[in-house]
């Protein structure tokens, strides 16, 4: 069932997503060659329960997972395209890092990715963040009354395509609000016209999960949760939490 939240909601929302876009500037400002993902995951738990928020990460186990994620943030480094987590791992020189991050307050939830490279960046890994971030605007900018869900698909794959990357066929982003992940399903590739309609009240996550290698394919660690790209191919993934607008979209996870 999609949940259409009125502008009372829409508020608490944005608080929970301003803790999101606090933590994963904590993570990213920690973020430095030699520290270890686990330092980064403790950095992002101390904004959380500064602000009094909780983890919708923690404990998360949807079917597929063999165990309940066991940190508050993923951290996906280089060919890691998402679910990453955080462990004893000492970031490197050159590392493309993938952090994902989410709150709840007060009954409401906040979901935001980004990507950013530690120390000395590689060209491609620049153009590929670029891409992804600009895949993102393109499809918040298509998340507008109106419009169907299938606009904000195409216009993410749209521009992933264009640079030749490669997409997580069955990863996407999805509805939120009371919970992390609810209804509708929203597809990085799609037609435009298709799919839910785009209503004043509906909160979406959007997020763009690129590979550089151009392929489709993932492959799955050990431990059950972390997505890499089957080609070994560097991953860069972003995300914000949106509401639709009758004056447009509002991201509710920046700072």
């Amino acid at each position: 069932m999609v949940e259409i939240k009125s502008e009372a909601a829409l508020a608490a929302m944005r608080e929970a997503g301003r803790v999101v876009a606090n933590a994963l500037a904590a993570v990213q400002e920690a973020a430095a060659v030699g520290v270890a993902l686990r330092e980064l995951d403790e950095a992002a738990r101390a904004v959380l329960s500064k602000a009094g928020a909780s983890s919708p990460f923690l404990g998360y186990r949807p079917s597929f997972a063999p165990t309940p994620f066991p940190a508050v943030i993923c951290a996906s480094v280089n060919d890691a395209v998402v679910h990453g987590i955080p462990d004893d791992y000492r970031l490197r020189d050159g590392d493309l890092v993938s952090i994902d991050c989410g709150a709840e307050l007060d009954g409401w939830t906040g979901d935001a990715a980004v990507s950013f490279v530690v120390g000395t960046a590689a060209p491609a890994d620049l153009e590929l963040i670029g891409t992804a971030r600009r895949a993102l605007e393109a499809g918040i900018a298509a998340a507008v009354v109106g419009g169907r869900i299938g606009d904000i698909s195409h216009a993410v794959g749209t521009v992933a395509r264009a640079a030749r990357c490669g997409m997580p066929a069955d990863m996407g982003g999805h509805g939120i609000g009371r919970r992390m992940h609810e209804e509708p399903d929203v597809p990085n590739s799609g037609r435009r016209g298709r799919g839910y309609p785009l209503r004043p009240g509906l909160v979406l996550a959007i997020e763009p999960m690129l590979m550089a290698g151009g392929r489709n394919a993932y492959v799955v660690d050990p431990d059950g949760w972390t997505l890499r790209s089957a080609d070994g191919s560097r991953a860069a993934h972003v995300e914000h939490t949106v509401a639709i607008t009758e004056e447009g979209p509002r991201i509710l996870t920046l700072p």
